[in-house]
C-alpha cells in the first residue's frame, strides 16, 4: 500500500489507481494484502469495488440493485455454466464490523450467490456465510471445501 505525499490518498494495485484513503479503504487494502500475502488468495482472481451489474453471472438481471462489492474472490470451475464465479464477498467497513455490515454482505449476496460471505473491520475479518469463523480460511481451503460439494 502506497500512501500519496498528501497521505489524503493510495495507490489501489488491484483497481491500478489512486484512491481516497478513507478508514474503510485503508481496511479493504490490508485485508487485501493479507489475502494474498498469507492466504493465498490470487491476486488476478480478485475484484475490489465491483458493481453486481458487471458481474458476467448476472448481466440482464432485471431488478438488480445498483449496489458494489467491497472484494469479491472469483474461482475457476466452481459453476457448470460460468468459467469464472463468485467465490467469496467480503463487505468492509471502518471500525468494527456490525450486524448490519453482516445484512448488507448477506443482502449483496442474494444476487450474487457466492458460497462464501464475510464481513471485515479495522481488527478482524469473520466469515459469516456458510458457517460463522471468526478468521477468513485459505483460498485453497475454500476452494477445497465447494469443490466437495
Amino acid at each position: 500500500m502506497v500512501l500519496s505525499k498528501q497521505k489524503d490518498s493510495l495507490y489501489d494495485p488491484f483497481r491500478k489507481m489512486w484512491v481516497a484513503a478513507t478508514p474503510e479503504e485503508l481496511v479493504r487494502q490490508k485485508l487485501l494484502l493479507v489475502m494474498t500475502r498469507q492466504l493465498g488468495f490470487p491476486k488476478n482472481l480478485l475484484a475490489v469495488e465491483k458493481q453486481l451489474s458487471e458481474l458476467p453471472h448476472l448481466k440482464g438481471v432485471a431488478s438488480l440493485p445498483k449496489r458494489r462489492a467491497d472484494i469479491l474472490c472469483f474461482a475457476k470451475g466452481i459453476h457448470p455454466e460460468f468459467s469464472l464465479f463468485p467465490l467469496l464477498i467480503i463487505e468492509c467497513k471502518e471500525g468494527a464490523a456490525s450486524d448490519a455490515a453482516a445484512e448488507q454482505a448477506l443482502g449483496y449476496n442474494h444476487y450474487v450467490q457466492a458460497p462464501f460471505v464475510a464481513i471485515a473491520g479495522e481488527e478482524k475479518v469473520e466469515l459469516i456465510y456458510p458457517q460463522k469463523l471468526t478468521f477468513l480460511p485459505k483460498f485453497s481451503e475454500m476452494m477445497e471445501s465447494v469443490c466437495k460439494r
